[in-house]
């Protein structure tokens, strides 16, 4: 099913908006991936930096002890101006790696927390979740071209601050997420438009598919038509799996066991996230990153109260 929302533009002259989080005020707090920056969207658009994070902060979400952890990407993009639109280009000379940072939203301390994984340095960390035991999730988008390629996938956090390796050889790892009962991981892939699927077995734990061809032992829930490539993910209160689209520009919606999906329609590009907040969590913000807007639309279905949703205040 294809279909094109009514939608809202909460704010305009963003640089590059990802990782969106709405916070119980009705404000919205996001990253500004080309501005290096965490900011606070008000509900009337006015915006304050919250954080200068330094290179390339690419998601967000709430931690248990009340901060906001971003996957920064260390500034992998240049940033090219075409038609209107923002698009992020060529890895510059000057970028090393990434890191997961923490910031404390009323200082706006920034902390690194994360710059490796295994023994290997972290390429491009790209979107994160938490679970309910305080552990987070994330995923590194790895590295392609003229650099070769490194290794991209999935690492994990211990509320204690271990990092482990939890599913590599996925390919240019991008949106990820957890089920309504945090059993499922989700998965999205840049490139391919694919997302992958695990059973969550503990803590940083999950278990091959013993059918999956995949390396990493995922199973394959959705391969997008040609043409949709993915970015960052949110999962409703359903357990829709919410992929934001790029190329053809919207939001790619999947059912929990794959059956059926459907598409809704925007007029941008490059969609790069998507969250769901309101009183009833049926408001869906969305990052239109190519033109720097926040949007809002009405949602077909409840979302999903994040694990630790409120814990963080809003913008002041």
């Amino acid at each position: 099913m294809i279909a094109t929302p009514e939608f809202t533009v909460i704010a305009t002259g963003l640089r590059f908006p990802e990782g969106p989080v709405a916070m119980a005020d009705g404000s919205v707090v996001l990253v500004e991936i080309a501005r290096k920056t965490l900011t606070g969207v008000r509900p009337d658009g006015a915006t304050t930096v919250i954080a200068e994070c330094g290179g390339g902060p690419n998601g967000a979400a709430v931690g248990p002890d009340g901060a906001i952890y971003l996957a920064n990407n260390g500034g992998f993009f240049t940033w090219v101006e075409i038609s209107e639109l923002t698009v992020p280009g060529e890895t510059p000379a000057t970028w090393s790696g990434g890191s997961i940072q923490r910031v404390d939203p009323t200082t706006g301390l920034v902390e690194t927390v994360a710059t490796e994984c295994g023994g290997q340095t972290l390429q491009a960390p790209n979107d994160l979740v938490f679970d309910t035991d305080g552990g987070l999730w994330f995923t590194d988008h790895g590295v392609t071209g003229e650099r070769g390629a490194t290794q991209a996938g999935v690492a994990y956090r211990s509320p204690s601050g271990e990092i482990t390796p939890v599913a590599f050889h996925t390919e240019a790892t991008n949106g990820i997420g957890l089920s309504p009962a945090g059993d499922r991981l989700y998965v999205a892939e840049t490139h391919t438009g694919r997302v992958w699927a695990w059973d969550v077995t503990g803590p940083g734990q999950v278990g091959a598919d013993p059918a999956s061809d995949a390396a990493h032992g995922g199973t394959l829930l959705f391969d997008a038509p040609e043409g949709h490539l993915f970015d960052s993910l949110a999962v409703d209160g359903d357990g829709w799996v919410c992929v934001a689209t790029l190329g053809q520009g919207g939001i790619t919606c999947v059912a929990p066991d794959g059956s059926s999906s459907e598409y809704f329609s925007l007029p941008d590009p490059l969609i790069t996230n998507i969250c769901f907040g309101g009183e009833d969590l049926r408001t869906a913000f969305v990052t239109s990153s190519g033109r720097g807007e926040l949007l809002a639309m009405p949602w077909p279905r409840p979302g999903l109260a994040l694990a630790f949703p409120w814990a963080a205040p809003g913008p002041g």
